[in-house]
């Protein structure tokens, strides 16, 4: 399904992988709505073995895959209950994240706890002002450059808690993916 890196080189285990994407495949194809969601694509995770599949191949293909599950949920979801009720959902988880945007740089996301990984504060204002410029103004912005993104690892109180910011993204990857 995937090529394969050096065997000196580390890579998705294929056993995961493939158990993963043929369960999904299973699921997209006939299985019942809700038993795997876009939110479960975007989580999956798999070991690093020597030989395994190359991770960029890999994790693209998992973009697209949540991007079929989202474009699959928005489908059903207008179908039972209309478009307006969809872009009313959307709305709102589109809100919960401006609220969030509305606070000042340094400020948005509280400090990790004692020992706890963080990231740049700078970085992922950055990444903020893009949603800004994107909600005010229109500005081009995708699920995939908001998945592409990296921000700079940092410890303390100046730091943004990363599980904090992680879900911050992954909820602005589900509302660009809503409107895509």
């Amino acid at each position: 399904m995937f090529r394969t890196v050096g065997a000196l080189r580390r890579g998705y285990d294929p056993d995961e992988v493939d158990e993963f994407f043929t369960h999904a495949r299973s699921v997209y194809e006939k299985g019942p709505a809700g038993a795997l969601s876009a939110a479960d694509v975007r989580s999956a995770g798999f070991e690093l073995v020597r030989g395994g599949y190359v991770t960029a191949a890999v994790d693209a293909a998992l973009d697209r895959l949540e991007a079929a599950f989202v474009a699959r949920a928005r489908a059903e979801f207008v179908a039972q209950q209309g478009q307006k009720a969809w872009m009313d959902h959307l709305g709102e988880r589109a809100r919960t994240l401006y609220g969030r945007l509305g606070r000042p740089d340094g400020d948005r996301f509280a400090p990790p706890t004692k020992g706890a990984h963080g990231y740049e504060p700078a970085d992922v204002d950055a990444l903020c002002h893009r949603l800004i410029a994107y909600f005010d103004q229109g500005a081009a912005l995708t699920a995939g450059e908001v998945r592409a993104l990296t921000f700079r690892p940092r410890r303390g109180r100046n730091a943004y808690d990363e599980d904090s910011v992680d879900a911050f993204c992954a909820r602005a990857v589900e509302v660009l993916l809503g409107v895509e």
